[in-house]
């Protein structure tokens, strides 16, 4: 019985020993077929990697693609970056006008002031021809108001003054005076009067005769007028109304305007210079209207030798005819022009835009789009100016309308093209 027991035990011992590798066996079974499994995930896990990192490369060859087409619209963008839009009928609107600059001749230029005065007897002085007192009544006459010869420019009354009213003693003591000399006449012949009696009183009358005559129809309500000697125009007036004038008292001056006399005054660096004066240009500071002498029959009068002795400034005088509205007295900007240069890029001064000191100007690039170019300006002869740099020959710069264009630069300019994908 016990043999049996102990075989039972070593059956079941047995049976436990099987039971235990097949289990151990198909758990290594198991694991080796999850780590084969993970083996694989890993490997199609490392392929998607791998397809990404392909596919990524491939937007970065998309995304390199498209950096250089923005690349390229930048590149030809960049040719129009700075135009200025300006339609062609804005154009015609302002008056735009352009010019081809040419290389040409220019004149080298001594700026300086002066003024303008009237020619030596193109002015004739107005004088009292009675004792008076001045009234204008209703008359306008102010300095530069154009006069013809024998129209009055004020009149003289003298009838509240205590001698009198002076046309009326001039023509009673005139027709005395004739009386008496008539009188002497028919006797001197006979012997009655003295010879010497006689020639007083001839002088008596000649004497009251041009008195007469002085203020004869020239009598008025107001008084007797004062006449201009000649056309012109009213220079300036020495007195006012109610001023108590004499006999030869200068009461106003009347200038001719044909033919006027510009002075500028120079400075002494400029000395060694003037020889070389041929002619000048001068602007007006009332209408900002620059006047060339070439255009007025000016011609050059005469250049001082030696400064003046009361400044440091030596005179060249013209002379020219006035055909605009040049006031006498004036003072201008005078540009003075010697020696000529050749081969010299110039514009016009209504070309220039000045910013802050700097100069620029605009040219055409085609019909309607323009572009601002920076210059570097030499001599200015008041109507044109020299270009040191800036603008070469064949460029297209706008001589009028350049400002409206300024004001279109600040809201049409082209902008550059950027297209991002």
């Amino acid at each position: 019985m016990k043999k049996i027991y102990i075989m039972w035990v070593a059956f079941a011992y047995i049976l436990a020993g099987c039971s235990g590798h097949s289990t151990a066996h198909s758990e290594h079974d198991h694991e080796h077929e999850h780590a084969t499994h993970e083996h694989d995930h890993e490997h199609e896990a490392h392929d998607h990697d791998h397809e990404a990192h392909d596919h990524d490369h491939e937007e970065h060859d998309h995304d390199h693609e498209g950096h250089d087409h923005e690349h390229e619209h930048e590149h030809e963008s960049h040719e129009h970056a700075g135009e200025i839009s300006f339609k062609k009928a804005q154009a015609e609107a302002v008056g735009l006008q352009t010019m081809k600059v040419v290389p040409g001749t220019f004149t080298n230029v001594i700026k300086t002031s002066g003024r303008v005065l009237a020619a030596q007897g193109e002015e004739a002085t107005v004088v009292a021809t009675v004792p008076g007192v001045v009234t204008f009544g209703s008359l306008s006459f102010v300095e530069g108001t154009a006069v013809r010869k024998g129209q009055a420019v004020l009149s003289l009354a003298s009838n509240t003054l205590s001698e009198g009213d002076v046309a009326a003693k001039a023509k009673f003591a005139y027709e005395k005076a004739k009386k008496e000399y008539d009188r002497m006449q028919s006797l001197v012949a006979d012997r009655i009067v003295s010879a010497k009696d006689f020639e007083q009183a001839r002088l008596d009358y000649e004497n009251a005769k041009l008195a007469w005559e002085a203020v004869a129809g020239k009598q008025t309500a107001k008084g007797v007028s004062v006449v201009s000697p000649i056309n012109g125009y009213l220079k300036n007036l020495q007195v006012k109304e109610g001023d108590y004038v004499t006999v030869g008292q200068p009461l106003a001056t009347i200038a001719q305007s044909n033919r006027l006399v510009l002075r500028a005054e120079v400075s002494e660096k400029y000395y060694p210079y003037l020889a070389a004066v041929k002619s000048a240009n001068f602007r007006t500071p009332y209408d900002n209207t620059t006047y060339k002498l070439a255009d007025l029959r000016g011609r050059l009068l005469s250049y001082g030798k030696a400064s003046d002795t009361n400044s440091f400034f030596v005179p060249v005088t013209f002379e020219f005819d006035n055909k605009g509205a040049i006031i006498p007295g004036s003072f201008v900007e005078i540009y003075l022009l010697t020696n000529l240069m050749e081969q010299v890029i110039s514009v016009p001064v209504s070309a220039l835009i000045e910013e802050q000191g700097l100069y620029a100007v605009y040219i055409r690039e085609h019909e309607e789009a323009y572009r601002k170019v920076p210059v570097k300006l030499g001599a200015n002869n008041g109507s044109e100016v020299q270009i040191l740099s800036g603008l070469k020959d064949g460029d297209e710069v706008v001589t009028e309308g350049a400002y409206q264009i300024r004001l279109a630069s600040a809201s049409n300019a082209i902008p550059a093209h950027s297209h991002s994908h």
